[in-house]
């Protein structure tokens, strides 16, 4: 398929005119200090979707650049475009599932407001999910497409090697369950879309791999370009959070994303206590005291990284960490009574220290993830 040029210089028509027809298509643009790149993202979506009733719907985490100010500042002039502005929350694939549920077109498209995605292919996909399909993705792995343009060679083999996980793991067989440029069918999004993460960053690998039923499904090759404005959001943390999807999926959900990175975390601490328990313990401390010192230093290094990721839509800051960090202590500190607890009763009735040692630590670590999520990092 022919690609069009990224933004062509023939002239842009606004149109200032009420809507008198229902969208047929809805483009959902998850953004995060993307405000230089809104109205030439617009400007692209009428060069491409003449011949389409459409709409734009920009999902934006409360970008401190002002890109809620450059979306509303276009809808003055286009009433096909819209905002949502989202405070206290924070994540591509929540955006992305709050946008869906916000349109209401029987079709909705997902793409990035960075002008990495090429717009001229939403008449394509459009057309195929109208000819019957119910998810065309846009494949930067399929012949004719391509991401040497818009990625590093470190990070598009990383997305080839996570591709290839998802595939191993989850069954998913399409060339490119990473990309973040698809158009699905509503009425196959709404029937999934309470199985959906809010956290993370690849919502099209959770859609493939908690839909109840196979969707219909095609690719078309997508050349992923290189960046105008603004900087990647992709960093170790995303990496964090695909990993714990993929065991979070791989389990049937068993075992919730939040979940699985609050474990991790978790029995990282392990060896941060025993670090800080050997130091004190050189230095000639009792071990009693020194267990004690290692323990809230295990417990404030997890919750550091907790709020960094676990928590990352919902991060305290400023006065509200530190009330954060001594709730945390305190949740943990009754985690650990759990822990015992849990682990002596165990050991009684089977008189086996490891397995009484893993009942232990598995209560304690629900225990405190289900406390710290109500009181630590409650939902505001």
């Amino acid at each position: 398929m022919i690609q069009n040029e990224l933004l062509p210089d023939e002239p842009v028509q606004w149109s200032s005119k009420s809507a008198h027809r229902p969208p047929e298509l809805s483009v959902i643009v998850p953004t995060y200090n993307e405000a230089a790149n809104v109205e030439l993202l617009v400007e692209e979506l009428i060069r491409s979707l003449q011949n389409i009733d459409w709409e734009v719907i920009f999902v934006d985490d409360d970008s401190p650049d002002g890109t809620t100010d450059a979306v509303r500042k276009v809808a003055k002039n286009d009433v096909r475009v819209r905002c949502i502005r989202r405070l206290g929350r924070r994540g591509l694939a929540g955006a992305s599932i709050e946008g869906m549920l916000a349109s209401s077109a029987p079709v909705v498209a997902v793409m990035d407001g960075d002008l990495q995605h090429d717009a001229s292919l939403l008449p394509e996909m459009f057309r195929r999910i109208r000819a019957g399909d119910d998810l065309v993705i846009g494949s930067r792995f399929l012949k004719g497409g391509g991401a040497a343009g818009g990625l590093s060679r470190r990070r598009l083999s990383g997305s080839r090697f996570a591709s290839r996980l998802a595939r191993v793991f989850l069954h998913i067989e399409v060339s490119d369950p990473m990309s973040g440029f698809f158009a699905i069918r509503r009425a196959a999004f709404e029937d999934l879309a309470p199985r959906l993460s809010s956290q993370g960053f690849k919502i099209l690998m959770d859609v493939l791999a908690s839909t109840p039923k196979p969707l219909r499904t095609s690719e078309i090759p997508l050349l992923f370009r290189m960046r105008q404005h603004g900087v990647s959001k992709l960093d170790h943390r995303v990496t964090a959070e695909y990993l714990s999807l993929l065991l979070a999926k791989s389990t049937g959900d068993l075992l919730s994303l939040r979940f699985v990175m609050f474990a991790v975390i978790g029995g990282s601490g392990v060896g941060v206590h025993l670090v800080a328990l050997k130091t004190a313990l050189m230095f000639g401390w009792t071990f009693s005291l020194a267990q004690m010192a290692a323990a809230y230093v295990a417990m404030t290094g997890n919750f550091f990284l907790n709020n960094m990721l676990t928590y990352r839509d919902r991060r305290l800051k400023g006065w509200r960490l530190v009330s954060g960090l001594a709730s945390f202590w305190l949740v943990c500190s009754i985690g650990v009574i759990a822990n015992v607890g849990a682990g002596q009763l165990v050991h009684d009735q089977a008189s086996t220290w490891w397995l009484a040692g893993l009942a232990g630590a598995g209560l304690g670590a629900v225990f405190n993830y289900v406390a710290t999520s109500m009181f630590t990092w409650r939902a505001r």
